[in-house]
């Protein structure tokens, strides 16, 4: 409607205009005749001249009334953008400055700024201003701005118009008149449901008598419907921002939902799954869970569900169990662990996390076999190494290689299942060796064992001392275990120990590897232990000059010469020296079986 009635009113006032122009025209035109008519003693009569002065009153008074309707009709267009902001989901920002620039327009004031009310403390804040920067906003002298009017409307609540603020007694003495030559002001609180939150103000330097009543009457009209714009847009504000609070917590809980491993679920009091994460869907094997009852998703695990949710909700305690349900065709190992929901009204439902632990227990029964082949000490680390990615290495290590003598001919009396039993408690006892020195046991060959150290599995300084030390203990379990065997069944280990390089690293084919070791230290510590009789520990001359500090030795016959080993030196090792460290072995017992050996 107002944007019909502006051009018929500017129709009006140029329709106006142009009769006053033609009416100055005439009453020129009139006065000329009447001045020469006068000349010539003639005098037109007053009632024509009357009449153009009537005129002249009833056009200015048009022109005052098209004035006055096109300020109205700015107004009525104003108030109802103001109407339009209400419920706009624009930013405060963005209705502030259009509340702004519509205070200027209806005004025409010089400058202007708008002030909301801080909730939480109370203090006027600026927002937005026209006709001034921020340093003259923030000139702590008070001389730009007249805060003391601005403070006085926010506190009573009611406008303040002053049309010529130099010589108005209340204000003519405040800084902000004197220093700044402020004379037309006008300042209008901004209210919602009778409370404060802001002012409107804005001023003129120049002009006296620029706000009249009709201004602050539609300002006051116009700055009502604008704190509802304003707080509905600070509404809008602050909902959106915790509308995206909400999505940001949504999202952080979903993925903090979805990364976690174990299955998560929640349940209604009777049952009924609310809430699932990947991970339960994909324990369960199905990703139907949502809305079913868990009875029916675990029909094997019915009573013990039933049981614990039933031990939750009487106790109010949280339920750790264990079970092993069969989940298509495969034996599944869990930890069910049941708590209950809680909300502000009591309790309401149940929240219950299924800890899939079969592959763990699949590890430590593997684990538990390792530790049959493999020292504690290695096995404990096999989290921290890649058996089937070893490299392949060249590297110094000490081999022992023990074979049991006399085994051929004993076994040629025994039934196959008693000779396995009894080459079991050998081959026992050497690997029990092997390990307690932390070396590894490289393989079995019938009655022999061979041991390795120093190994990227297994790496040691002090690898030659540690493989004596094993074979001197294998020594000592032998006589301790011929206490306890009848005298046909008690057999000795001759011994061969060499220091020297090898290849280590991962051999045999895609389904079946193994960890080996080639090179001249396996093949002459072999050869040590062909020259070995029983009870005794050969070792190469490259390992006693590892271990000369440490153990007592002598020197070894060849007994069995083979091509290529002409040049190989041999030491039987006899005791520890006095006074060198031991880890485990008992010195006083070898002693005395080498007292024996000597006697022998």
């Amino acid at each position: 409607m107002a944007e019909n009635a502006t051009p018929t009113s500017s129709a009006a006032a140029e329709l106006i205009a142009d009769a006053s122009k033609r009416l100055a025209d005439i009453t020129g035109l009139m006065r000329n005749q009447q001045d020469m008519l006068r000349s010539r003693g003639i005098n037109l009569p007053t009632t024509a001249m009357d009449a153009l002065r009537n005129l002249k009153r009833r056009l200015d008074a048009l022109t005052r009334g098209v004035s006055d309707s096109r300020q109205e009709l700015a107004s009525l267009r104003a108030l109802a953008e103001t109407t339009a902001l209400i419920n706009s989901p624009q930013s405060t920002d963005d209705v502030l400055n259009a509340v702004m620039d519509t205070v200027i327009a209806l005004t025409g004031a010089e400058r202007g700024y708008i002030v909301l009310k801080n909730r939480e403390n109370g203090e006027l804040e600026f927002r937005v201003a026209r006709g001034m920067d921020q340093s003259q906003l923030d000139n702590s002298k008070g001389r730009i701005i007249s805060k003391s009017i601005v403070n006085r409307v926010a506190d009573q609540g009611e406008p303040i118009l002053t049309d010529n603020a130099t010589d108005d007694p209340a204000y003519k003495d405040q800084a902000s008149i004197v220093g700044f030559q402020l004379r037309s002001i006008l300042a209008v609180p901004l209210k919602v449901r009778d409370e404060v939150i802001g002012v409107v103000y804005c001023d003129n330097r120049l002009a006296a008598g620029l706000f009249k009543q009709h201004e602050l009457e539609v300002l006051k009209a116009f700055a009502n419907q604008a704190a509802v714009a304003i707080e509905n847009a600070k509404l809008f504000e602050s909902a959106r921002m915790r509308l995206n609070e909400i999505i940001e917590l949504r999202d952080r809980m979903e993925n903090l939902f979805a990364s976690i491993a174990n299955g998560v679920i929640t349940l209604t009091d009777d049952g009924r799954i609310l809430v699932s994460n990947a991970a339960a869907h994909e324990i369960a094997a199905t990703d139907d869970l949502i809305g079913r009852s868990v009875y029916e998703v675990f029909p094997e695990l019915s009573d013990l569900i039933d049981h614990t949710l039933s031990a939750v909700r009487s106790s109010g305690r949280q339920q750790v169990v264990d079970c092993s349900p069969l989940i298509q065709g495969t034996t599944r190992h869990w930890t069910v662990i049941a708590s209950q929901l809680r909300s502000e009204e009591g309790t309401s439902g149940f929240a219950v996390v299924i800890d899939d632990i079969t592959e763990k227990k699949q590890s430590e029964s593997q684990l538990v076999e390792a530790r049959r082949y493999l020292p504690s000490a290695l096995v404990d680390s096999l989290g921290d190494v890649d058996i089937n990615a070893v490299n392949i290495q060249e590297r110094e290590i000490t081999a022992l290689f023990a074979d049991v003598r006399g085994f051929t001919t004993f076994s040629e009396n025994l039934e196959p299942e008693e000779l396995m039993t009894v080459i079991n408690k050998y081959l026992s006892l050497a690997s029990d060796a092997i390990n307690l020195f932390e070396g590894i046991v490289d393989k079995y060959m019938g009655d022999a064992v061979t041991g390795l150290w120093n190994t990227q599995l297994n790496p040691q300084g002090d690898h030659p001392n540690r493989a004596i030390q094993a074979a001197m203990q294998l020594v000592l379990d032998l006589h301790a275990q011929h206490e306890v065997l009848p005298p046909e069944e008690r057999l000795f280990y001759g011994i061969g120990i060499h220091t020297g390089q090898a290849v280590l690293g991962n051999v045999g084919g895609t389904e079946r590897k193994e960890f080996a070791a080639l090179g001249e230290a396996t093949d002459i510590c072999k050869f040590l232990q062909e020259q070995a009789g029983p009870g005794e520990v050969i070792i190469s001359e490259a390992t006693m000059q590892e271990v000369e500090m440490m153990w007592e030795v002598e020197p070894a016959e060849i007994r069995r010469h083979k091509s290529g080993y002409e040049h190989i030196k041999c030491y039987r090792v006899v005791k520890r020296k006095k006074g060198a460290a031991s880890m485990f072995v008992d010195e006083e017992l070898l002693a005395l079986l080498a007292d024996d050996n000597d006697g022998e």
